[in-house]
């Protein structure tokens, strides 16, 4: 609803009518029902009194000079912050037509003249008791919204954490190093940190993208927990047939997420992923696998991580950062899109 319940002033109808005898009977007849009357008389002062006040409920005259009944509804009607105000109007004439124009705009009960007490009485209360009825299911449908986003955070989280857990058996199977998931992850920020400062691809990196690289770069090599560990411990003499097993990773790996995450939304986080995980060893000259994507028809996710899983590698091996830096100088342009290699070179004293 558009105001909250401290906006609201609990108890409040505002009557709006040009005669001021009008204004006396209604207004006698909303004290007796227990609720305090505010007064307008024309549908300008309407709209200055609810800049400061908040009534639960509008009673408002049709024929008026100026803003009239009509035109009064249209205005709220159109406002975020009033059209959920319940509006009913009162008048002299009771033509169906004029009922129906009311209704067209937005009002929700209609109330003739000479005022009735007990029918005033009646239909006050009636769209009373519905508002406040709407305005409490409001507040359970905001509770419960926000009870099933804590719940769908939890899922993502223990779901992220479970892919973490197999990312880190895959790594295990390869015989990574304990912190080679967590280096990936924190270096490739770095990069993507210093990439969004080109002009080269500040139109491409985002903050959020920054942190969903972050978080998506160590599932790179999930898929090897499908590939057998004896393939990935083998270093040399691998058959043509081996090789294309241990290459399947990729594949592997992005069909494992994108199962996975079958029955829920999309989000980058999945996304770029997928994207990793499936052509982070496509090479920019295209002799890469397992697509033979070239240049920027690769994922750019899967660039940047190409680019650091090659760094942390080499350093991880015992090669210093000079020596990893020149032996990555010559396969620029070759296995890494240079632009993002250049960088690299740039900030690598900041890789950890």
């Amino acid at each position: 609803m558009g105001y909250s319940d401290k906006d609201m002033d609990e108890g409040k109808i505002l009557i709006i009518d040009d005669v001021e005898m009008n204004r006396v009977v209604l207004g006698e007849i909303i004290k007796n029902m227990g609720y305090y009357p505010i007064y307008a008389e024309s549908g300008e002062v309407a709209l200055e009194i609810m800049k400061e006040s908040c009534p639960q409920l509008i009673l408002t005259d049709i024929s008026m000079p100026g803003i009239d009944g009509y035109e009064l509804c249209r205005i709220l009607k159109e406002n975020e912050k009033t059209r959920d105000i319940p509006v009913v109007f009162i008048s002299a004439f009771d033509d169906p037509r004029d009922i129906i124009e009311g209704f067209t705009l937005g009002g929700e009960d209609y109330i003739t003249k000479p005022f009735i007490p007990e029918i005033v009485k009646a239909r006050v209360g009636v769209r009373l008791r519905l508002y406040e009825a709407n305005r409490d299911l409001m507040q359970m449908n905001r509770r419960l919204q926000i009870s099933v986003n804590e719940q769908l955070r939890q899922m993502e989280l223990e779901k992220k954490n479970i892919l973490y857990a197999l990312a880190n058996i895959a790594a295990q199977n390869a015989s990574y190093e304990q912190e080679h998931m967590k280096r990936l992850g924190c270096n490739c920020r770095i990069l993507a940190q210093g990439m969004q400062l080109s002009p080269l691809f500040e139109g491409k990196i985002s903050d959020t993208y920054i942190d969903t690289i972050e978080l998506a770069a160590p599932l790179c090599d999930i898929g090897n927990i499908g590939v057998s560990t004896e393939i990935l411990h083998k270093e040399t003499g691998l058959t043509r047939e081996e090789i294309t097993i241990k290459q399947s990773h990729t594949q592997i790996g992005a069909k494992f997420l994108s199962d996975l995450y079958v029955n829920n939304d999309y989000n980058d986080f999945i996304s770029t992923s997928i994207d990793i995980a499936h052509y982070h060893h496509e090479n920019w000259d295209g002799s890469g696998y397992p697509d033979g994507l070239k240049e920027d028809a690769i994922p750019l996710g899967a660039q940047i991580v190409s680019v650091v899983e090659e760094y942390c590698t080499l350093t991880e091996r015992g090669h210093t950062r000079e020596e990893t830096l020149d032996i990555m100088d010559k396969e620029s342009g070759i296995k890494f899109n240079p632009d993002i290699y250049n960088i690299c070179y740039k900030i690598s004293r900041q890789l950890c």
